[in-house]
């Protein structure tokens, strides 16, 4: 076989790789996003509080529980695909994705069970955020890896492109399920089957991941360590700053992605004016996303999220501000969907950067574990805190909250290390 047949062979290897493992990560988010955005239908199938505003806080209190969760998955998940490989484990996690997403289509309401009705939703709820947990890190440890030199940028930013590709088709489907029902349809019962198409995505994806190449098995066994804590402790620097840029981005991506809309709800926007205009936003950062991957190849993953994070530090409050006082459908839409224009630069790093700074034998683990302890302390719980504020009416007191996040994430970018592991 001539030298270029065998370029060609290892690059096609590489793009069915990288699609395998994105369709899979599409698959796992869509179910995990799926909640956030038909939350706002079924909070008062599963509260009985009389408020919309103490409902909503009832059920993204059992959103941001879900996200205590992903530390779980990423220990359990992480740890198998430093020790037996990257494939394996991802296979796994999609199979506790769809069992959470099955039960929660099903689940009997108040109505039926009582205050058992809400137990039984984060128990669910729990059993999603182990296996998203257990998806980051591998996808992103497996993309960055199996990514030529020179372009893993790009090719990294594929993991948050389909993440986002998540999102969009969880908003999506709810744009196309208000085809068919009316909002009180939604309310009783459309939004399981969001939740039942999402379990059986799920157990299609598996066979899409059979095509996924993965060598990384043979390489972990030269490291007797492989997926332990002692190991990673070497890292704990790592560890560390991904942790505290966590800490800010992560909050960052649901306020844009997710409290935006419920704010919008909350100040008299429709609530399908308001899904729509989501929609199209998500769908502006799912096509800018690769873009700025190859550009973050040309500039460095630093400079893109020192970009980022300033622009969330300085332009967060006034954006929400001015949407606050407006009601035009498309000013509306040119505030969110800006805001996800510029999300394009952290969603384009974000797996890559972390992946870089962790050795071999511990890069699914360190990646998953610190980014999903400040993910579930300060991501999910974003739409939670904000509306916790607004219930005591100091709803902008929440951005000072963000700022300080902001300004942690910002110091950390500033001390990542020019020589990193995967270099």
């Amino acid at each position: 076989m001539s030298a270029e047949s065998i370029a060609k062979s290892a690059k096609n290897k590489t793009i069915s790789s990288v699609i395998a493992a994105s369709s899979g990560n599409l698959v796992e988010w869509f179910d995990f996003y799926i909640y956030a955005f038909a939350a706002t239908y079924f909070a008062s199938r599963f509260s009985d509080a009389s408020s919309p505003i103490v409902q909503q806080i009832a059920v993204f209190g059992v959103f941001a529980a879900g996200f205590l969760m992903l530390p779980v998955g990423s220990v359990i998940f992480g740890s198998i695909a430093d020790k037996i490989g990257r494939k394996s484990a991802m296979i796994v996690s999609i199979v506790f994705m769809a069992f959470g997403s099955y039960l929660i289509a099903f689940l009997p309401d108040k109505h039926t069970i009582g205050d058992a009705a809400i137990i039984l939703l984060l128990l669910a709820r729990l059993i999603q955020g182990v296996a998203v947990g257990g998806e980051y890190g591998i996808a992103a440890a497996y993309l960055s890896e199996v990514a030529p030199k020179g372009k893993r940028g790009f090719y990294s930013s594929f993991q948050y492109c389909t993440l986002i590709g998540g999102q969009l088709l969880a908003v999506a489907s709810i744009s196309g399920l208000f085809i068919f029902f009316s909002h009180d349809e939604m309310v009783d019962f459309g939004w399981r089957i969001l939740f039942f198409v999402g379990g059986t995505l799920a157990l299609l994806s598996l066979l899409v991941r059979t095509f996924m190449h993965d060598n990384s098995a043979e390489e972990l066994k030269k490291h007797s360590d492989r997926g332990s804590f002692k190991a990673l402790l070497k890292s704990y620097k790592s560890v560390l700053l991904v942790l505290g840029i966590t800490a800010g981005c992560s909050p960052a991506w649901y306020i844009t992605t997710v409290y935006s809309k419920v704010f919008m709800i909350n100040n008299g926007i429709d609530p399908i004016i308001a899904n729509n205009i989501i929609l199209g936003a998500l769908a502006i950062l799912f096509v800018v996303t690769p873009f700025f991957g190859a550009l973050s190849d040309k500039i460095g993953l630093k400079t893109s999220l020192l970009i980022y994070c300033v622009f969330a530090l300085v332009s967060f409050y006034p954006l929400f501000l001015l949407m606050e006082r407006t009601s035009s459908p498309l000013a509306l839409f040119g505030i969110v969907g800006f805001m996800c224009f510029m999300l394009g630069f952290y969603a384009a790093v974000a797996g890559i950067f972390k992946t870089t700074l962790f050795p071999v034998q511990v890069r699914a683990l360190g990646t998953g574990l610190s980014y999903t302890i400040g993910a579930a302390l300060f991501g999910g719980s974003a739409t939670y805190v904000a509306l916790q504020f607004k219930d005591k009416n100091l709803e902008y007191g929440f951005f000072i909250y963000f700022a300080v996040l902001m300004v942690i994430a910002l110091v950390c970018v500033i001390l990542i290390p020019k020589k990193r592991e995967l270099d």
